[in-house]
This record gives structure tokens, sequence and C-alpha cells, in this order.
């Protein structure tokens, strides 16, 4: 197989330090790296610093006699397997909107033939702006791909959506798009995210407060390893990951039927936070308060979609991962799981701390047979990745 190779144009803002470390990636991943920066990046990064890391020159200047002699925007913009661009301000994303091409970075991305990824980074009312919500729907429109960004707290000290996603994310949405080979390459996997959603009349649910953050990071990190991914998912306000097959539920029973039906796979990993309990039986009409005091809800036991694939037999997966989120004792009760469930192996984690359940980090304990790993506390994307390596690795 062909080297991969990605045209990285770096923009304008303070997140610009993140493409260090994506760049960094891509070549521990043997990806050749191209670096693009605009004036303003290098305001924030040093021109040095980025081409040390790609092992490439940094292009920066549309009227390069040079440049333009021996390479060309033209050719800059066609050379690569993939154009990301990380952090995408702004500008960027207005000037790619509107076919605008007044740098080499714009010129580039006009120029091109190639998948974009895009990486948006800015100011949470930046964001939020109507020109910029219109310039996104016209670039995805226009087929172009983003991942993220996420919410959070930002340089300007606001708080919000438009911090750009961590290199990891980025990084495993661009190996996704890239899509040829991998350590998983030929192997399926099927993933379970969210919550779900059980009902008790036409507009009430038992559900609970699991984002869907980690496994979705989870079936990202696989797929960019080369895995077939199918993702089960409760109802969640998540993109799916690039080259991720999605199948959207929302009862446990729903849950138990995908995953039955996506079977055979070479591994399964259950990080959707099923509920225990669905309401035995549903209203048909909405409830209303009454003088008689509140309804009875019978509730009645879901099927146990862990134990129900890890149970030995013809379908069983080759490996099967459970996830335990427990509030007391966490080894303890890990362990138990594993051995209840008939697992292979549990990833717990302490979720009794505020900001843990639908946060955007993790701290983990990965217990199997033989004994324990504890992973310090890290970026849902970091933790998504270690464990896709560790699931390529048992499955070589």
């Amino acid at each position: 197989m062909s080297q991969r190779r990605v045209l990285l144009i770096v923009g304008g803002g303070v997140a610009a330090y993140k493409a260090l470390e994506l760049a960094r990636l891509f070549r521990k991943a043997g990806v050749a790296v191209r670096p693009i920066m605009t004036p303003a990046a290098a305001e924030f990064v040093t021109p040095l610093s980025l081409a040390a890391i790609c092992e490439d020159k940094v292009y920066a200047e549309l009227f390069s006699l040079t440049d333009e002699a021996q390479m060309g925007h033209i050719e800059l913009s066609r050379s690569a397997d993939l154009v990301v661009v990380a952090p995408a301000t702004a500008d960027l994303m207005a000037k790619a909107a509107n076919g605008l091409a007044g740098d080499l970075a714009s010129t580039t991305l006009l120029a091109t033939d190639k998948p974009v990824l895009m990486a948006p980074a800015m100011n949470v009312r930046m964001w939020l702006h109507a020109a910029t919500q219109r310039n996104l729907a016209r670039l995805k429109g226009d087929g172009v791909a983003f991942v993220g960004p996420d919410e959070g707290a930002m340089a300007c000290g606001e708080f919000g959506p438009g911090r750009m996603a961590e290199p990891a994310a980025i990084f495993d949405a661009a190996m996704a798009m890239l899509g040829a080979g991998g350590p998983l390459a030929g192997k399926h996997i099927l993933i379970t995210a969210g919550p779900t959603a059980e009902p008790i009349d036409p507009v009430r649910v038992i559900t609970n407060r699991s984002s869907g953050k980690q496994g979705y990071a989870i079936a990202g990190a696989l797929a960019a390893l080369g895995a077939r991914v199918t993702l089960v998912s409760g109802p969640v306000a998540i993109s799916s990951p690039p080259g991720v097959t999605r199948v959207n539920v929302e009862t446990a029973l729903e849950m138990l039927a995908a995953c039955k039906a996506a079977l055979p796979a070479d591994a399964a990993v259950c990080v959707a936070a099923v509920a225990d309990w669905r309401a035995d039986e549903v209203f048909a009409v909405k409830m209303k308060k009454s003088p008689g005091g509140p309804p009875t809800i019978r509730l009645v036991e879901n099927p146990d979609i862990l134990a129900t694939l890890s149970a030995t037999g013809p379908d069983r997966p080759t490996l099967v991962v459970g996830f335990a989120a427990e509030t007391n004792d966490l080894e303890v009760q890990a362990r138990s799981k594993l051995k209840r469930k008939g697992c292979d192996w549990i990833v717990a984690n302490d979720v009794s701390a505020d900001g843990v359940m639908g946060g955007d980090e993790n701290e983990v304990l990965l217990v199997y047979p033989q004994g324990t790993d504890h992973w310090a506390r890290a970026s849902k994307t970091e933790v998504a990745r270690r464990l896709a390596e560790r699931i390529a690795s048992d499955l070589a």
C-alpha cells in the first residue's frame, strides 16, 4: 500500500498549537504531512516547529516565485489524499464557503479535488453567529466533513461550543476518511453507545445521563484503525464518526435486536448505558395529575445485552468488552460484573463525581481475568484511542 498523504492547513487562532500534536500523530502513523500556514497562524506557532514535526517545508506564500514554479497551489491542492484544516477559523470557513481565493490556504481549498476535513475553532459567539452557521451548512452541502467543535472553556474566558476538537479526535476522523489499511482492516466491530429511553407514556421516558461521547469516540478510533464499525446508538446529540455505520434505536429491546442483526462480529464493545428496567405497560395517553395521587408504574427487567453477546455460541464475538459506571468499590464491582456477565474485559469508571457522566474526560480501570490496568484521567478521545489499540493487539 502506498504511503497516505495529508495536506494540513493551519489557520490563525489560539488552537493552532494543537496542530503540532495532530501532525505528530499523523507522522507516528506513517502518514506524510505537507503543511500550509496562514500568516495569522504564524503568530501562534512558528513555521520551524511545524516543519520539524512534519519533516517537510511549510508553505505560506501564494505569490512565492520558487514555490509556484516548483509546486504551485494547484499541485499542493491535489498532491494529498486528504486536506485537513485545523484550526478552521471563521475566516477560513467563510472564504471556503464563498469560493474566495485571496491567499494560499483559501486558493488551495478552492483548487482541491480531494476530500476536505475541517476542525472549527473560534469564540462561541462567532460559532453561533448566523453567518458562520450559513457557511457551515453550505460547506457541508459541498461535501466538506467536520469534526467538532467541542464545548468547553476557551482562551477568551467564555464557555460554550467553539473549542477545537482534540488532536486525537481529528486524527481518528482523518484516518477513517483515508480509509485504507490499518491493524483492524478486515475486522467487524460492534459498538453500543448512549442511553436507552424506555417510554412510560407518549411524552415521558425512563433514561439516564449518558451522552454517548465515550462510545462514539471508541467507534471513531476503531474505524481509524481500519475496522468496519457498526454503531448501535441510543438517542444522543452527536454526529456519527466518519467511516462508521450507525443504527439508531430508542429502547433496550430495540438495541438488542439491532445488535443481533449486526452479528457476526469479531469484537463487541458495549458502552451504552442500557436502562435496567422498563414500564410493564405503556400508557396510551399522557398521564395527568389526579386527586388520587401519582399513578403506580410496574417495572419489569430489560434484557441483558452484554450477557447475551457474551454467551457461548456460534455468533459470540472473539472479544466482548463491557463498561461499568460505578459510584463505589470500583474494582470489586467491575470484577463482579466481569464474572457475572461472562465478557472478556470490563472498562470501569467512577461516575460519583460531578461532571464525569456526560463530560469530556474519563479515568478508567481495565479489568480482565489476569489482572487490572489503571488509565489516568484523560480525554475520552484519548481513552478511546488507547482501548482501540488494545483491541487491535488482542485481535491480531
